[in-house]
């Protein structure tokens, strides 16, 4: 069956069958390896997009359910192709990553916190990261990079 997303601001169209998950759409038909495969079963959270800004597994999630939600995936995240997002700005500059499997699930996790809390406190950022898991245990790096992120934002906002 033909489904057309609204996929990083652009439409695009997959023949897929309705129970296929939106990690699968992603990266075997549309080309975006950013949104991982993990657990497969929504508990690690590398697999994070974006539906409507809400923060979803996309290895739980059919392609049927989405109709005209707004997807974002890692690769949308930032405002331009030349632009970081704060979060991914953050990441760089802290050195969060270690083998980097999990955090374009971070990120997204972390950037829908940042847009609801755009100053977290650590409690924040734990309880809104808690079900995103990181084998190489960067947690404290990863609240580091979100608490950066959300000054980087914050000195972008006024800058307007």
């Amino acid at each position: 069956m033909k489904y057309t997303l609204n996929l990083n601001g652009q439409s695009r169209t997959v023949d897929v069958p309705a129970d296929t998950p939106m990690l699968w759409v992603l990266r075997d038909h549309l080309d975006l390896p950013g949104t991982k495969f993990g657990c497969g079963v929504g508990q690690c959270g590398a697999c994070t997009i974006h539906l409507n800004g809400v923060p979803t597994r996309a290895c739980m999630t059919p392609v049927s359910t989405v109709g005209r939600m707004k997807v974002t995936t890692i690769e949308g995240l930032a405002a331009s192709a030349t632009a970081l997002h704060p979060l991914q700005q953050a990441w760089t500059e802290l050195d969060v990553a270690q083998c980097g499997y999990c955090q374009a699930g971070q990120i997204m996790t972390a950037a829908a916190l940042l847009k609801d809390n755009p100053k977290p406190t650590d409690d924040d950022i734990d309880g809104a990261m808690a079900g995103n898991l990181c084998r190489c245990a960067t947690y404290q790096r990863i609240r580091e990079g979100i608490k950066r992120a959300a000054v980087i934002a914050g000195t972008k906002e006024a800058a307007k």
